[in-house]
């Protein structure tokens, strides 16, 4: 299996104080001293290993929170800049349907009026058309009552 080839600085750090404590701790133990002056200088390189690890773990976390309020800020603003890039495109679609709607409403009352004038002149016509039936049926009504008479007579 593939190892992870992209470690951190901060585990590289980690083993070198891990490493540099062992050799410390070995060092003292087989350092020609006493006793007591070897557990002091343990303790003393103990407290030093403890001392930096806190340091650096302080240095870590500064850093995390640095990068972590600029990634804050980044998405904050590609936040803002969505909103307003949805906002620009709901106002010009927006008007684009305003436009539409009106030019739909135009068309509309066009031909309406188109129909209407349409339906006057049919109007007219059908008028003329019953007023001719009209006077045709008076004609024949006419020329049958003068036909009767004429007959008996």
């Amino acid at each position: 299996m593939a190892e992870n080839d992209g470690s951190g600085a901060a585990e590289k750090l980690t083993f070198l104080l891990i490493g540099a404590g062992i050799g410390a701790t070995l060092a003292l133990l087989f350092a020609p001293k006493s006793g007591r002056e070897l557990r002091g200088d343990i303790a003393d390189y103990t407290k030093r290993g403890v001392d930096a690890a806190g340091e650096q773990a302080r240095i870590l976390g500064d850093r995390a929170g640095e990068l972590y309020g600029t990634a804050a800020g980044k998405a904050s603003e590609a936040y803002g800049n969505a909103a307003s890039k949805v906002s620009d495109a709901y106002g010009a679609a927006s008007g684009r349907v305003s436009e539409a709607y009106g030019t739909a409403r135009d068309r509309v009352v066009s031909g309406a009026e188109t129909i209407s004038e349409a339906a006057g002149r049919q109007k007219e016509q059908i008028a003329a058309a019953i007023e001719a039936g009209k006077q045709a049926y008076r004609e024949e009504k006419r020329k049958a009552g003068a036909a009767g008479e004429g007959e008996e007579a």
